[in-house]
């Protein structure tokens, strides 16, 4: 997962054409440190459908204000710099939720491209 640290980098990420989906995390949170283990193997199941970038909460806060982000990890799709949809809730996130998430955003896609 690419590691984006600024605002500039992010936006230039979420601009381009494909699907990319956003996490929005933070070292300290417990919740984000639940889905470590088997988000590499979720990326690897959407490679090629889905660019995913992560973001700490910390480096960034302006632009989590702006996008109001409130409870973490927090997972936003965008394609050529429009939010699609996005996942974010205070409860604890489970690889089902996350797949079924990214399986929306899919859709979501492919339905705006027709």
């Amino acid at each position: 997962m690419l590691k984006i640290s600024n605002e500039q980098a992010f936006q230039e990420q979420i601009s381009k054409p494909g699907l990319t989906v956003a996490v929005f995390k933070a070292t300290w949170c417990k919740d984000c440190h639940f889905i470590d283990p088997f988000m590499p193997s979720v990326e690897e199941a959407y490679a090629g459908r889905i660019a995913f970038i992560e973001l700490d909460r910390d480096e960034v806060p302006d632009l989590c204000e702006q996008l109001n982000i409130l409870g973490i990890p927090s997972f936003i799709a965008f394609q050529g710099g429009k939010e699609l949809v996005r996942f974010v809730s205070k409860l604890r996130k489970t690889r089902d939720e996350i797949e079924q998430f990214l399986d929306r955003a899919i859709e979501v896609s492919g339905a705006l491209a027709k």
